[in-house]
């Protein structure tokens, strides 16, 4: 059963967590942040055949609204991390009312202005005080209880929620919402003869594609306590639609190991130098997109199925 297995992988991996350093922590809820994103895109790109480069923007709306939060309502940090969901649902849907009437090509070049124009509006004289401008916003993590340090609280708060999204968007893809999006993205015209709502049901995954990218953004906030415009540019987009890619788009699993791939490989590249382990990781991506059009997730499943027929045949 799925919700027993998360359940009993995130008790597993928060007992586990004790043996380690709050340095690991750190960089293990890094990629946990990440699988949360991933997820957004997997029911958006995976899911409902969507292409978008908004996540940047989407991510940054989650941070910035902890931060604004936390300097301008002086509201605790937990009630930012309920509102940005709303947030960025509400910007995916706006977005997706917009976009996911047109090719995938169109919306690949609205949501490409919208990850532009976001590092720019934050910078926009008239609302700069709120947003700090080119200076950015500072913030405390939530206060953590139990004695646990900071770290270790944003850790096991991000793996809870990382339980909960895996949860509600496996719900998600294997309900009759789940097959419409499917249908959608398979035959746009067939699903319209069928009588669902094809804008619709595109603007709903973006929307929650967006609340999943601003919850993250949110989180993230928390980790590092600081939010700029530099750092929600339009590279930040593109990583996460190669972290998309590498881990495998149609899969939940995909995303886990998207967030995997992103945090630790550029890690193992680095003592090469920058140039060439910016080569070197280059040339690793197009490889693996090429050798695993459907990811990692895809490429382990092609091999379990592998291993279970010859297992048949013997």
């Amino acid at each position: 059963d799925w919700s027993s297995d998360v359940c009993s992988s995130d008790l597993a991996v928060a007992a586990l967590s004790f043996c380690f350093p709050d340095f690991t922590v750190f960089r293990v809820a890094q990629a946990i942040i990440w699988a949360i994103a991933l997820i957004g895109l997997v029911l958006l790109c995976g899911a409902s055949g969507q292409f978008s480069f908004a996540q940047a923007a989407l991510y940054g709306m989650g941070g910035y609204t902890a931060a604004i939060v936390a300097a301008q309502a002086g509201g605790a940090g937990y009630f930012g991390l309920i509102l940005a969901p709303f947030i960025g649902y509400a910007a995916g849907y706006g977005l997706g009312r917009v976009a996911s009437g047109h090719s995938v090509w169109t919306q690949a070049l609205m949501s490409y202005a919208l990850a532009i124009a976001f590092p720019q509006f934050l910078r926009w004289q008239p609302i700069e005080h709120i947003t700090g401008g080119v200076r950015g916003l500072y913030l405390d993590a939530p206060p953590a209880p139990f004695g646990f340090t900071p770290d270790r609280w944003v850790f096991l708060l991000a793996l809870g929620l990382l339980g909960l999204g895996l949860l509600l968007a496996d719900n998600i893809l294997g309900s009759r919402a789940g097959r419409a999006l499917k249908a959608v993205r398979d035959d746009e015209l067939a699903a319209a003869a069928q009588g669902i709502p094809v804008v619709h049901v595109r603007s709903v995954a973006s929307g929650l594609a967006g609340g999943y990218l601003a919850l993250a953004g949110c989180l993230a906030a928390f980790q590092y306590g600081y939010v700029g415009p530099n750092a929600y540019n339009f590279a930040l987009s593109v990583q996460m639609l190669f972290g998309l890619v590498i881990g495998g788009m149609h899969s939940l699993n995909g995303a886990l190991l998207g967030a995997v791939f992103l945090k630790f490989f550029p890690d193992l590249v680095a003592p090469l130098g920058k140039g060439l382990s910016a080569l070197l990781y280059a040339v690793l991506l197009i490889g693996a997109m090429v050798a695993m059009p459907n990811g990692i997730a895809g490429a382990l499943r092609r091999l379990v199925d592998y291993i279970a027929g010859s297992r048949r045949t013997v």
